[in-house]
């Protein structure tokens, strides 16, 4: 194994993929990884709590009872663990992140939108939960999306293709040397 010099998220990268496409200037990413105190949104607070409801069953009445069971059918059963850390290590970059639940063989994130668009996130870098939970069993990701009109789902296995991942993990790599004099918060870099 390579010696660690970045550690990073993929809500992080997804970030980077943004900013790449136009949708957030290199000012608010900088700001992202320095870990600046920014407001919680409303679709944020919004979907975390959409996300409690449906695991957890807190504050279910805030939302449509049958889209929460549409979603909970989706949940693996058992449920064997909630919130699960996960870390993969690529070259020299540490990738780690929590998945919101897994069970046997199957890993669940549940995501909230505005409008889905069907493949979405078959270039999320969530996708590396996959090879970090394959020792914990974990053949298949599953992300669960609801729009709160209606529940879909994007199931990925152990075969993803990460290589669209990993280029932009190296540009990220390159953003961060050419701005390293900006970031303040020092934990992205191991050296």
């Amino acid at each position: 194994m390579d010696t660690i010099k970045y550690r990073f998220y993929p809500t992080l990268l997804n970030l980077f993929d943004r900013y790449q496409k136009g949708y957030v200037n290199d000012t608010d990413l900088i700001d992202r990884i320095n870990r600046i105190p920014i407001p919680q949104t409303e679709a944020q607070f919004k979907g975390s709590s959409f996300e409690e409801a449906a695991i957890k069953g807190t504050d279910e009445e805030l939302f449509d009872p049958g889209i929460l069971m549409k979603v909970r059918a989706l949940l693996p059963r058992p449920m064997v663990k909630t919130q699960v850390y996960c870390e993969y290590q690529v070259d020299d970059i540490l990738l780690y992140g929590y998945v919101d639940v897994i069970g046997k063989m199957l890993a669940v994130d549940i995501k909230t939108t505005g409008k889905y668009v069907p493949g979405y996130f078959s270039k999320s870098h969530q996708n590396f939960y996959l090879p970090a939970l394959k020792s914990k069993g974990i053949r298949t990701l599953r992300y669960v999306i609801t729009d709160f009109r209606e529940v879909y789902q994007e199931d990925y296995d152990q075969s993803v293709d990460l290589s669209f991942q990993l280029a932009q993990i190296k540009s990220f790599c390159e953003f961060l040397e050419e701005n390293r004099k900006r970031i303040t918060d020092k934990r992205i870099f191991s050296v």
